[in-house]
């Protein structure tokens, strides 16, 4: 049986991913200090959240349509996905149903996909949330998924209001998830190191007594809340 894709399917095998090398150095990085310098774009909606707060993920993006409620061509994703792959599952951010629980992130788990990332409701909550398998959600409900709908699997897509295409990068933390484009997460390490450092240049001299912003006066000048000659 042939395994290759073709421009009418609705699953596509073959996608480019960012490279392995570029996911390890990103994920040194919260997905605050990536979101800042990839130009405060690309997170997700903050409905969509870990089930722990120490859960952490980075990975490239196999994408994923679904109707909401319908959890088949997750179950289609899970079958072609990659280790180190991150399922991301544009679920129309519906709560109504459940499109993952237990047993899909065991599986998911089990063939070494980083994480599961859905804009929609999952269930099993207090189980997922206690074990090592990163799952991202938009809510809860006990309600399961049928499967009968067709979606669509490593096309472009929009989660959480932000467009996802397959090999893009993922990361994901307590504060939720930004998505880089596979093109840029090159250059976006780059400046990330260096928000990095300047953020801990900031603490430790704010620790040393220095808590006034040097920028502060001059942005309440350019937007009137401080004349020329005044000072705070």
């Amino acid at each position: 049986m042939s395994t290759s894709s073709n421009a009418n399917s609705l699953i596509s095998r073959d996608i480019e991913r960012v490279a392995p090398e570029l996911v390890a150095a990103a994920a040194k990085f919260q997905a605050a200090i990536l979101a800042d310098v990839a130009g405060r774009r690309g997170t997700l909606h903050g409905r969509v959240k870990p089930l722990s707060p120490n859960m952490k993920v980075a990975g490239p993006a196999v994408t994923v349509e679904v109707r909401p409620g319908d959890n088949l061509a997750i179950h289609a994703a899970l079958a072609i996905a990659q280790p180190g792959d991150v399922i991301v599952v544009d679920g129309k951010g519906d709560q109504s149903c459940a499109l993952i629980g237990e047993i899909m992130a065991a599986q998911a788990h089990a063939t070494g996909i980083a994480g599961l990332v859905l804009d929609g409701a999952v269930r099993d909550s207090h189980e997922l949330a206690n074990g090592v398998f990163p799952v991202f959600s938009a809510g809860l409900n006990p309600c399961g998924p049928t499967k009968g709908v067709a979606g669509r699997v490593n096309k472009p897509i929009s989660a959480g209001g932000a467009t996802v295409n397959p090999g893009d990068l993922i990361v994901g933390d307590a504060d939720g998830v930004v998505v880089i484009p596979r093109d840029q997460v090159a250059a976006v390490i780059e400046l990330a190191q260096k928000k990095l450092d300047a953020e801990t240049k900031r603490i430790e001299a704010i620790r040393n007594g220095d808590t006034r912003a040097a920028w502060l006066e001059k942005e309440l000048r350019a937007v009137g809340m401080l004349a020329d000659d005044e000072a705070l």
